[in-house]
């Protein structure tokens, strides 16, 4: 009887089983790695996504016997590394995905191997000290000039320091810090009243990143939201949990996930929708809690999350809200983040700018290697230059003006990758797709 291959239909997402034993069993973890691992060694079908994939078959290969079974299970370390949960095997490429009855779900077996290891004592402190994006965001806030000043790549000194004692690769590119956060700036705005002819009202999650790192982002979003009179509040009291779940703290994204969620759900009964900037965020809301813990609040959550390509799409077509040609743009090259790929509702932010008149467009839908805490990281960040070179080469033929990512770290990852490979290409880096809509609707 033959077996329709799971990529063929939806993929289907078990949940996380954390709190079984089984789960962080060594014995039956190592047999599940090996078992999973002989699968893909046979089929090789994601050997140009990730470095998991080339180390694995790698180790496979040159093993004493070419199978799995002659390859020492320390050496499995170096393949969970190598993986930034970026979920395009599981959704693009692997065949043996559920409901295939091989039942493979390699991004959460890779997170499994790290549960463990932090179960253990196996994990970095030094890795769980720079993922705490509140705290630092926080504290480097109040000394953003300082923390400006010496995370610039041209700062050898800094930067080298950084490398040797936190592991931060100095040719890495790192966000900046303003001294006003997003929220504290929101609220001493004066709150504009909207008056509203209609009932739609959301809540604005801004993100770590637009929170500490971009506040204007956040302003573009509330600008545009308004102009389109949609009730907008903020609500922003810590961080989706991502780069914790990337390096396995399952326990702290699960003390976020009910946290937020029972704060949430008030507004939700209401009638607000969620909405997040950064894709990895919406994520986060949307798919990976309720895998975690599934309770009322964090599923009601889950089912009113939108990304804000998504909502702001899908609200421009309901008021038929016409936008502007946009004068003077010489093209733009629109990258597709794995994240945004992951959440299974299409290229929004292309369908989005679509809506702009003459606007020329080129879509690029591929890895841009960048892979959040991990891709900063001495050791990882050329991995991740490597990975993402097919992206800065398809850049670089496109010619366009500008460069945008639905993910705003991926957007500078690319524009360092074009750096290294042509310095003479000239263009300029957006943060997000919104500001494309912003210019349509109040520049053009």
């Amino acid at each position: 009887m033959s077996t329709k291959e799971g990529s063929l239909g939806a993929p289907t997402r078990h949940k996380i089983d954390w709190n079984n034993p089984d789960f962080t069993d060594e014995k039956k973890l190592d047999e599940e790695l090996r078992r999973v691992f002989d699968i893909c060694h046979g089929c090789r079908r994601c050997f140009n996504l990730c470095d998991s994939f080339p180390k694995l078959f790698d180790l496979v290969d040159e093993s004493k016997t070419g199978e799995v079974e002659s390859v020492s299970s320390n050496q499995f370390k170096e393949v969970v590394d190598g993986c930034t949960l970026c979920d395009m095997c599981f959704l693009t490429k692997c065949p043996y995905v559920p409901p295939h009855e091989f039942n493979l779900d390699f991004p959460h077996l890779m997170l499994r191997y790290r549960f463990v290891e932090r179960s253990k004592n196996k994990n970095s402190l030094v890795d769980d000290q720079l993922v705490k994006t509140d705290r630092n965001g926080k504290f480097f806030s109040k000394f953003s000039n300082l923390i400006n000043w010496s995370t610039k790549t041209d700062n050898k000194f800094t930067r080298n320091i950084m490398e040797a004692f936190i592991k931060v690769d100095k040719e890495a590119e790192l966000p900046r810090y303003y001294e006003n956060t997003f929220v504290e700036m929101n609220k001493k705005k004066l709150e504009k009243k909207v008056e509203s002819t209609s009932k739609d009202k959301v809540i604005l999650f801004p993100t770590c990143f637009v929170n500490y790192n971009n506040p204007d982002l956040g302003f573009v979003a509330k600008k545009i939201l308004e102009k389109l009179d949609v009730e907008t509040k903020v609500f922003y009291e810590g961080c989706c949990g991502m780069p914790q779940l990337e390096s396995g703290n399952i326990q702290s994204v699960e003390r976020k996930a009910k946290q937020t969620s029972i704060k949430l759900a008030e507004y939700i009964k209401k009638g607000y929708k969620v909405l997040a900037i950064v894709p990895s965020c919406t994520l986060m809301l949307k798919y990976e809690w309720p895998l975690i813990n599934n309770d009322e609040n964090i599923k009601l959550l889950s089912e009113n999350t939108f990304d804000i390509c998504e909502y702001l799409f899908e609200i421009l077509n309901q008021k038929m809200k016409k936008l502007h040609p946009i004068t003077n743009f010489g093209g733009l090259t629109l990258h597709i983040s794995c994240h945004s790929r992951a959440q299974n509702i299409g290229q929004k932010s292309h369908e989005l700018l679509k809506l702009v008149p003459d606007l020329k467009v080129d879509v690029i839908e591929r890895c841009s290697g960048h892979g959040g805490s991990w891709g900063i990281k001495k050791g990882n960040f050329k991995t991740a230059l490597k990975v993402g070179k097919p992206v800065s080469k398809k850049t670089i033929q496109l010619e366009n003006e500008y460069l945008v990512s639905e993910c705003p770290l991926a957007g500078v990852h690319i524009e360092q990758g074009v750096e290294k490979l042509n310095k003479e290409f000239k263009f300029k880096t957006l943060s997000h797709p919104i500001e494309i809509i912003e210019k349509s609707l109040f520049n053009f």
